[in-house]
């Protein structure tokens, strides 16, 4: 079952603005593929909950249409939507076994016992919840309480599964675990699934495509690598994941483009719409893409500088240096014990190679995040 936003914006009424009110969704227009997993990916307040809630029916858009299945469904109750979703605070009933839990929305359609049975227990086994059928919530831990709200939702076989931050209750080592096993779940049943979260590693390991929002807005729809590695403006390219910014200008018209950082040239392997010749842009490098050497070893490089800060994370070195830009050059050296160490203090030399640099277009003036 498809889902397609039109156009759809939500306004609340706000007392201090006589007349006017604050727009938490604008304009919002989105195709989920059958069987596709989209995240709404932003920071707080930014409208990805809101419009998740207009999708179940627990809002109503001020104007635009949902469709889902190809039928408007604006004037549809969420009980008649044909969608599930699974809650942030699990909103599984204490008093009821988990298998009390799972039946639960099957019994309240009037579905035969026998059927009843035979659901529960086959989503039981693929969530991996038999052995603890009759235990009451209570004796469960958090991943196990989600995945009795993850059974209760789907054992209704909704055409469309929503997920509003479901794992943002859990420890952080439980959260890697529980991403794996959604997507697993999402797969295994195909189902249409739109999920919500604010982390940034969540959106990667479970999405099909990730929609990036902000102030209500879509800044960019694309698969995780795409949205990653070739970001649409610069406040897609910070909000995920980290990334340095060296401004300059563009360098002719040709390929491979080149951009002017101020007196030195750098190619670049990719660029956003919107650049022109001579104009300014920005280059975003990832810090894991930035490739360190001792600056006494000689040769050309992007720039040079002074290690300022060395943080040893066992897996990676994450260094801060000095080389003359405005902020501090983020870098990220993967396997120590391999490419060696660096010191505070250390000189060293940066490179980065062409496909892993970003051309973007500037912000607009006076239209930047405040």
């Amino acid at each position: 079952m498809s889902v397609r936003l039109i156009d759809v914006t939500k306004v609340f009424e706000d007392p201090s603005r006589p007349g006017g009110g604050v727009v938490a969704v604008d304009g919002v227009n989105l195709d989920v593929a059958e069987g596709e997993l989209v995240t709404f990916l932003g920071p707080s307040g930014c409208g990805k909950t809101t419009t998740l809630r207009i999708v179940s029916g627990f809002e109503s858009p001020t104007a635009g249409d949902v469709m889902i299945g190809g039928a408007r469904v604006n004037d549809e109750p969420p009980n008649k939507r044909d969608t599930s979703m699974v809650f942030q605070s699990y909103a599984i009933f204490p008093h009821m076994s988990v298998e009390q839990n799972v039946s639960f929305g099957l019994e309240l359609k009037g579905r035969p016992k026998a059927v009843v049975r035979e659901e529960t227990a086959r989503i039981m086994d693929v969530m991996g919840l038999t052995d603890m059928a009759k235990r009451r919530p209570d004796q469960l831990s958090g991943g196990q309480q989600q995945r009795v709200a993850l059974a209760r939702a789907i054992v209704n076989k909704p055409k469309v599964l929503l997920f509003d931050e479901p794992l943002s209750n859990l420890d952080a080592k439980l959260r890697d675990q529980m991403r794996l096993e959604i997507r697993r779940i999402q797969q295994t049943f195909g189902i249409t699934s739109i999920y919500v979260t604010h982390d940034q590693v969540e959106a990667m390991t479970v999405s099909d495509r990730i929609v990036v929002m902000n102030k209500g807005r879509v800044m960019q729809v694309g698969a995780p690598f795409e949205v990653y590695s070739r970001p649409a403006d610069r406040f897609v390219a910070d909000f995920i994941g980290r990334v340095n910014f060296f401004d300059g200008r563009a360098v002719g018209s040709a390929e491979p483009f080149r951009v002017d950082l101020g007196g030195r040239i750098v190619e670049v392997g990719s660029r956003v719409r919107g650049i022109v010749e001579g104009g300014e842009a920005v280059v975003a490098v990832r810090p894991e893409s930035l490739r360190l050497r001792p600056a006494a070893e000689g040769g050309s490089s992007f720039a040079s500088g002074r290690v300022t800060k060395a943080v040893y994370l066992g897996s990676v070195i994450e260094y801060e240096i000095d080389a003359g830009f405005e902020r501090p050059v983020l870098a990220v050296s993967h396997d120590p014990v391999d490419a060696g160490f660096f010191s505070v203090g250390d000189a060293v030399a940066l490179d980065f190679p062409a496909r892993a640099a970003h051309a973007l277009a500037p912000e607009p003036r006076g239209t930047g995040d405040e």
